[in-house]
């Protein structure tokens, strides 16, 4: 067991029978009351963001997450299939609902870390920045380019995002997979 103070983000915890990482955390003091600790926690099998506010008499047990570097496979229906590194023989498949928005960004045989407990993985964290081929782009209009504009293209994983105007179907640009917004335009290898 651990004390409230001792919360720290990108911690896991078992609360009420279930499993979270703590995504944000706050420390608070009134005059004349007691401390309290106020964070946001992510239920890593269900995917939902709950706040929950925590005291001195609070009981909250931190868990050993055991983590494993991963390649990422493919995707179909909603399942996402990965295998160990260097072990070909060890699958595994996460869920949309578990992975949430990221593995839009996904491409295979992206290296990714696994979060396994108990043998079952309940966390993929993918690189924080990907370089992703552009699918679909509509074209530029000549001229429309003095306000530094921006449109919606589609991405190779299935992910939408706004891009500058200068970006064409077929280009390769770099992601942030955490805020989901373009970087730069990357050049392209012969």
């Amino acid at each position: 067991m651990i004390s409230y103070t001792n919360l720290k983000k990108g911690m896991i915890i078992r609360f009420n029978r279930e499993i979270f990482e703590v995504i944000d955390v706050s420390f608070m003091r009134m005059q004349q009351r007691k401390a309290v600790v106020t964070t946001k926690l992510k239920n890593l099998v269900s995917g939902k963001v709950v706040e929950r506010t925590w005291q001195a008499s609070d009981n909250i047990e931190e868990i050993d997450i055991e983590r494993m570097e991963a390649v990422f496979l493919y995707s179909h229906r909603g399942e996402y299939w990965f295998q160990e590194k260097g072990n070909p023989k060890n699958r595994f498949m996460i869920s949309e609902e578990v992975l949430g928005s990221s593995g839009q960004f996904l491409k295979p045989q992206t290296e990714v870390i696994a979060f396994m407990l108990e043998m079952k993985p309940i966390k993929i964290q993918i690189p924080i920045k990907m370089e992703l081929e552009v699918l679909e782009a509509p074209p530029s209009i000549k001229g429309n380019t003095a306000q530094g504009g921006a449109k919606m293209v589609t991405l190779q994983g299935g992910a939408k995002i706004n891009v500058p105007l200068f970006i064409n179907q077929g280009d390769i640009i770099r992601v942030n997979t955490e805020t989901g917004e373009y970087v730069e335009r990357v050049e392209k290898t012969k």
